[in-house]
């Protein structure tokens, strides 16, 4: 079967897939926590009150997750605008893919260890690729 969409496409679902990851692993850590130490959920309305009444080493994985919901929505946006003028054969999809491999270095820093400073590097980094592909799709498109 010859494959019609465009490589673009493979970075985006696997940063999808990575996120429905990271949303398991909250659920899986936080849950089982809430259940052992009768924490109920309304308990904390909103995520801030919630994550006062769990273990940081908890709460850094729904932190992540939040994470994930914020800063790619932008990578997804270009990603899309890039499938729509097309990518095959450019340093687009590598770039893409860069992104999504940053993402998920910086959710394991993030869900495991915490450490403010690598996270803020490898985030800068990302945030760079985003820009460069975003910047090239302005330069195709406008």
């Amino acid at each position: 079967m010859i494959s019609t969409h465009d490589p673009i496409l493979g970075p985006v679902i696997a940063l999808v897939l990575w996120t429905c990851f990271m949303q398991a692993w909250m659920a899986l850590t936080r849950i089982p926590y809430m259940a052992k130490n009768r924490i109920h959920p309304q308990k904390g309305e909103r995520t801030a009150e919630l994550s006062k009444l769990l273990p940081k080493e908890i709460q850094w994985k729904a932190d992540n997750y939040n994470h994930l919901m914020e800063h790619p929505t932008i990578f997804y946006a270009t990603a899309v605008v890039w499938a729509l003028i097309g990518t095959a054969g450019t340093l687009i999809v590598t770039v893409a893919w860069v992104y999504v491999g940053l993402r998920v270095v910086h959710s394991l820093v993030q869900a495991t260890v915490n450490r403010v400073l690598p996270r803020l590097m490898i985030f800068t980094i990302s945030s760079l690729a985003v820009l460069w592909m975003a910047v090239h799709a302005a330069l195709v498109v406008l």
